[in-house]
């Protein structure tokens, strides 16, 4: 089994077929069908199936595929590693965040990292829960700030910080003004949610099922798209105050104080949880602790 034949069975896992595949690793078609089928022999199985024109993975490519990307993700913060130690290249940090984080306190909290260490590089990758998620499972980023995760054995996470959730209509809204109402009086509402794979979608949707609504909803791309339709007076939604705290206190938003509304939730710290931890992650680990512990004391 080979580094090349994981590649390319990556690539068309990605790609959804052997010609994107080709393209992304700049390779004949040929050559990443052959590796695929090297990899079907080395396995003793085949990992994918004809579906119509294209092809999609079997059970057992399924299962396999987050094994290789785990043997790919380790060898490349390897790399990375070995770069660090021999003085290569300047120390580096890959953080993921979503989109509610990463509008709101994480670029303050990597502003004071990075005046606490200059030594160390900062990227931020944004996506939704489950790009994030996916993000940390490859070992495409070293750390990430998220909702509550999953259950997964290749994850290790803890909470950080409180994170309230607040219903949002147009500042005009009677209900912002009426005290604290019933959700069962917003059933006649249309609702605000984000793209699929989105945390605060699932949030929203789970809200909404609990309590037996069934509302017209509207999918927007981002939490400003949601924030605009809602001030326009399109809908309601469920954000995290985080992302609305300065629309709220300015007047541009308003807020329904619900009686039966969400608990309140956490952010979560996650890591991968297969291989060894970067030096620059250690000091990164600790220094937001610190961070949310202080941040919870000024809260209280």
């Amino acid at each position: 089994m080979t580094v090349t034949q994981l590649t390319a069975f990556l690539a068309v896992i990605r790609g959804g077929s052997v010609t994107a595949a080709a393209d992304e690793l700049f390779v004949t078609q040929p050559s990443v069908s052959s590796a695929v089928a090297a990899l079907d022999r080395e396995l003793e199985c085949e990992l994918f199936e004809r579906a119509g024109r294209g092809i999609r993975l079997t059970a057992a490519g399924v299962a396999f595929a987050p094994f290789a990307a785990d043997v790919i993700g380790l060898i490349e913060l390897g790399r990375r590693a070995a770069q660090e130690a021999a003085g290569v290249a300047a120390r580096r940090l890959q953080i993921a965040a979503v989109t509610t984080a990463a509008e709101s306190f994480v670029p303050p909290l990597m502003r004071a990292f990075a005046q606490a260490h200059p030594e160390i590089e900062l990227t931020l990758n944004v996506g939704n829960r489950e790009q994030v998620l996916d993000r940390v499972r490859t070992h495409a980023v070293d750390v990430a700030i998220a909702g509550k995760p999953p259950l997964d054995p290749r994850l290790v996470t803890e909470p950080l910080t409180d994170n309230e959730i607040a219903c949002i209509t147009a500042p005009e809204d009677p209900a912002a003004a009426a005290g604290r109402i019933e959700s069962i009086e917003l059933s006649g509402r249309p609702w605000l949610l984000r793209e699929p794979g989105s945390g605060t979608r699932a949030l929203n949707e789970e809200f909404l099922a609990e309590r037996g609504l069934a509302p017209h909803t509207l999918t927007l791309g981002s939490n400003g798209a949601i924030k605009q339709a809602a001030r326009a007076g399109l809908g309601v939604s469920l954000l995290s105050r985080a992302a609305v705290e300065v629309e709220l206190a300015s007047g541009r938003l308003g807020e329904i104080r619900l009686k039966d509304g969400p608990a309140t939730r956490a952010w979560f710290l996650l890591r991968s949880g297969v291989g060894p931890a970067r030096p620059s992650v250690e000091k990164f680990i600790p220094f937001v602790r610190a961070a949310a512990s202080e941040h919870g004391d000024r809260e209280r």
